[in-house]
């Protein structure tokens, strides 16, 4: 267990290796920089200054190696964007935010996910499936974008029911923003969760053992927790488990379409601007969390499948 462990740790570690070239290459290879001069062209000695206050006048190699050595302690530099502050900083103001609207989006994603697909499967071939089936394609097709749209157009602009966007504050503290975003957000995971389900449960419930349980007397609401869920719970992890980096690192649309400043927005702005530090820092964040992500679903499949050995021998 210890040298599987050690051994996908390794690979997260080339994983972040590989990632930060690609990325620190493609961000220089881009005509243009930060400190671009074609608006507002600055005197030779203070571009010099500037270049040389960021490192920006070093060979790209240099940059390079010393940015991920100061990352490697932690140090991700500091954002062009907002100078006053560190990137570290600068994320742990703007990425709470995003976590508390990926969460909200996760959890409605499981549950509403989970319990259509149930009942499409339990219910199979009828209306009650019919629904789900057509709920979910329409979830997995039509961008989280129009959605939000559709949402803005509905339920601020037609029933003046919900704001158009923000974020509860301690200043103003209307739960009500935090609807829109979240249902946006979470109606493709919710749909992608419910099919999954659907299509996990149909084949279960027709297996043996179910068939078994049944006629031992069991009633159908234990035989479908119980018996049916755990073994329909391994194509679900597989599916939703690589969703959670996504939701919590923010939703690019979501975020500027409803005025959440989270981490997805200021994302945007980063390239924009060409903050460097910032761009590396969040591509970053989220290959760690992708394939940390892809370990614990690893050990999920253990926990639910003792059946399945991730190494040594299979029982």
């Amino acid at each position: 267990m210890l040298l599987y462990l050690f051994g996908r740790v390794l690979g997260i570690f080339l994983v972040f290796i590989t990632v930060s070239i690609l990325v620190f290459g493609l961000m220089h290879s881009i005509p243009g920089g930060p400190f671009d001069e074609t608006n507002a062209p600055l005197p030779p000695a203070a571009k010099e200054n500037i270049l040389h206050k960021y490192g920006l006048d070093e060979p790209i190699y240099k940059q390079y190696l010393l940015y991920m050595w100061n990352a490697l302690h932690g140090d991700f530099g500091i954002s062009f964007q907002s100078p006053t502050e560190t990137v570290t900083q600068l994320i742990g103001r703007v990425w709470p935010t995003s976590m508390q609207l990926g969460i909200l989006a996760i959890i409605i994603a499981t549950t509403v996910g989970l319990s259509s697909g149930i009942m499409s499967a339990v219910h199979q071939n009828t209306w009650v499936d019919y629904t789900v089936t057509f709920t979910s394609t329409l979830g997995l097709t039509v961008p989280n974008f129009v959605i939000a749209l559709w949402l803005l157009l509905l339920f601020s602009v037609g029933l003046g029911w919900l704001p158009t966007g923000g974020w509860p504050t301690a200043n103003d503290p209307d739960l009500r923003t935090l609807i829109m975003p979240a249902i946006t957000l979470a109606l493709g995971p919710t749909a992608l969760v419910a099919r999954y389900t659907r299509a996990s449960l149909v084949e279960v419930l027709q297996s043996e053992y179910i068939r078994t349980a049944r006629a031992k007397g069991l009633q159908e609401p234990l035989v479908i927790m119980r018996h049916a869920m755990k073994n329909g719970l391994i194509p679900l992890i597989t599916v939703l488990m690589p969703q959670i980096p996504n939701l919590i690192t923010g939703t690019i649309f979501v975020e500027l379409i409803f005025r959440v400043n989270g981490l997805g927005k200021f994302f945007v702005s980063s390239i924009f601007v060409r903050d460097y530090p910032m761009i590396m820092a969040t591509v970053l964040l989220v290959a760690t969390l992708w394939s940390f992500t892809y370990l614990i679903s690893d050990l999920l499949y253990m926990a639910v499948d003792p059946r399945i050995r991730l190494f040594g021998k299979s029982r």
